[in-house]
């Protein structure tokens, strides 16, 4: 791969490797960055972390049947959009394995990141020349504040396989449409492939596939009149025939739901939605700030954001238009699709009412910008390197270089900081989950085998006990909640009696104490460090 990277010829402004930039050195460094980050989120699964959730929990249901044959979902359970890609990887290792885990279901979703970070390194290589810029790209993208571990580890539909599948469209885009040769057709169809699967799995990163998708076509234009056009829309036709065929059988569009979940019905204040798409978003999106929130000094990522856009935009149409070999011209069109594609997807998310009604948890919808990162950083990469061009020269001139450096500087110490934050989460995350496996283990021990609790209990519950416990979901007052998967509502209620779990302190909790005082007697009563067993007597 590094003799390949050789051959590309450097771009006009394009920083030459000095002597220092030798292969093995920067190699040996970049590979520890590698192992550092894939190493890190498996640390963090053998400790429980991210925590799991009943969104999760429902893929794994979904995987767990598809190991037993017993079911084979085209889309998450519960609604129309979003397919079962990591149901469909982790099904195998349920089977291997002997039952269901969380640890099981995120393997595929570990090995997703791994691909990822390995196709981002190859991408920035093909697209800059530039080793070390390569081992800077792949060192922010092994730290993992946590919105990002979240966004990459668990299995809760799309997060994980979009990003390496938006950055392997990429290289492949680069790579035909500088006229690389060996095996085009098999690329075509691989690129085709995967636009397609990504157009089931999840339509959030449709910009990435519109951008790629533009500069094959300006490109290779010609190539696609024939046989690399026609394999490429057969493989696309194949990627998405989960959602094809079953928006055939069904009657039903796809698109509906997929609006209607973005917040389309919903209603947000305009000032709402810029606060959470342009200040909140960027730096939570993007893996700058600590669990949960933004501290203020952490929202300087938002400002510096825009710049960076605008920049990166301008130096790549710049060199796309300089006469050159297709080579340069291809990486430099595909770091300006990928930079449109980023503010494509930062303007559809501002526009959307989840950036205002739930900006910090639907900042997850920006998760596809990490594909952008080597085309946002590369001028100021560059800048760093080597200031502006000397005949430029000034006052403007001598500020340049120390600005680029404070900016790259303040990436990587922004982007540790999170990280570090959210390491520190991993010994209460732990502890959790120790504590709903007790409550598990309780309640297999009771016989309980049927139970009702709240949305955010139920479908974990089940998965956790691989169907031992079967839940239905209630709302606070124990009235008929949404239930994903409709069986477990009509075994709970074909049940002679069926307990209720809550946890300490919640409200259903609180409502069914109060029944419990009005009615003494009616409902007995274990509790389990952090949670509240309630069973029903004759």
């Amino acid at each position: 791969m590094t003799a390949g990277v050789r051959q590309q010829p450097h771009g006009a402004g394009r920083p030459r490797p000095g002597p220092s930039a030798r292969p093995g050195l920067v190699g040996w460094l970049t590979a520890s960055a590698l192992l550092a980050g894939i190493g890190y989120r498996l640390w963090l699964l053998a400790h429980s972390t991210p925590a799991t959730n009943s969104d999760e929990a429902t893929m794994g249901l979904a995987a767990l049947h598809i190991a037993r044959g017993e079911g084979f979902p085209v889309w998450f359970y519960g609604q129309q959009y979003m397919g079962t890609l990591e149901a469909y990887l982790a099904a195998p290792i349920f089977a291997l394995a002997g039952g269901p885990s969380v640890l099981g279901l995120r393997l595929p979703t570990l090995a997703l990141y791994a691909l990822f970070l390995l196709l981002a390194w190859r991408l920035t290589l093909r697209l800059t020349g530039d080793r070390w810029f390569g081992l800077l790209v792949v060192a922010l993208l092994a730290l993992g504040s946590d919105r990002i571990v979240k966004n990459q580890l668990i299995a809760g539909g799309g997060y994980p396989e979009m990003n390496a599948a938006g950055v392997a469209l990429a290289l492949l885009a680069v790579g035909l449409a500088a006229g690389r040769p060996g095996r085009r057709l098999a690329r075509w169809a691989l690129w085709g492939f995967l636009a397609g699967l990504m157009l089931w799995v999840d339509p959030l990163v449709l910009p990435y596939v519109a951008a790629t998708g533009a500069v094959l076509v300006g490109f290779c234009h010609r190539e696609l009149r024939g046989r690399a056009g026609a394999l490429l829309g057969s493989a696309a036709v194949l990627g998405a025939a989960p959602l094809l065929l079953h928006s055939l059988v069904n009657e039903r569009n796809p698109l509906r739901a997929v609006l209607a979940a973005s917040g389309a019905n919903a209603s947000a204040d305009w000032a709402d939605r810029l606060h959470g798409g342009l200040v909140l978003g960027p730096p939570l999106g993007m893996g700058f700030c600590a669990p949960g929130s933004c501290a203020t000094w952490q929202l300087w990522w938002a400002l510096a954001l825009p710049v960076l856009l605008a920049v990166a935009a301008a130096t790549a149409w710049r060199a796309l238009r300089r006469p050159a070999d297709p080579a340069p011209r291809a990486a430099a069109a595909t770091r300006l699709a990928l930079v449109l594609a980023a503010v494509a997807t930062l303007g559809a998310y501002t526009v959307s009412s989840a950036a205002g009604l739930t900006p910090v948890e639907s900042s997850r919808y920006l998760s596809c910008l990490l594909i952008s990162l080597p085309a946002l950083l590369w001028p100021v990469w560059t800048a760093a390197r080597r200031g502006l061009a000397t005949d430029r020269g000034g006052v403007g001139s001598a500020l340049v270089r120390p600005v680029a450096v404070a900016v790259l500087v303040a990436t990587l110490g922004t982007a540790v900081h999170a990280t570090w934050r959210a390491a520190q989460t991993v010994p209460p995350t732990r502890a959790a989950e120790a504590r709903h496996a007790e409550l598990v283990s309780t309640l297999r021990q009771l016989g309980v085998r049927h139970v009702r609790a709240g949305y955010w209990t139920c479908n974990r519950l089940t998965f956790a006990s691989a169907e031992d416990v079967v839940c239905a979901v209630v709302d606070d007052t124990l009235r008929p909640g949404f239930d994903r998967y409709p069986a477990y509502r009509r075994e709970v209620e074909r049940a002679a009696t069926a307990a209720w779990v809550a946890p300490t302190g919640s409200p259903l909790a609180a409502w069914l104490d109060e029944r419990l005082r009005a009615a003494p007697g009616s409902l007995g009563l274990v509790t389990v460090d952090g949670w509240r067993i309630y069973l029903p007597r004759a």
